[in-house]
């Protein structure tokens, strides 16, 4: 096998393991951007100016209950869990 061949297949087994690597699912359980978000002051509109529609604005709800933490190794919440079919019933095959 020549090098040229083994570069190339190294090269594409490290691209195709970037699609999922352990590094990225740790990112998950770090305090992300929106996470940070806060309600700001309704707009002050100054007086002979038409107020906007606010009908449609975004209201951050505050949180009564925190969620359980995660452990570190554990999947993020946004992978699937590992799914296995419950075994066909026999009421179902007949």
């Amino acid at each position: 096998m020549s090098l040229d061949r083994v570069i190339l297949i190294v090269a594409a087994a490290v691209i195709a393991s970037g699609c999922h690597s352990r590094g990225a699912a740790a990112e998950c359980h770090k305090p992300q951007e929106y996470q940070t978000a806060v309600q700001v002051a309704p707009l002050k509109v100054p007086a002979g100016l038409d107020t906007p529609n606010t009908q449609g604005a975004l209201v951050i709800p505050t949180l009564e209950i925190t969620p359980p933490p995660q452990a570190k190794n554990a999947a993020c919440l946004d992978t699937p869990p590992r799914y296995k079919p419950a075994p066909a019933s026999k009421a179902a095959s007949g």
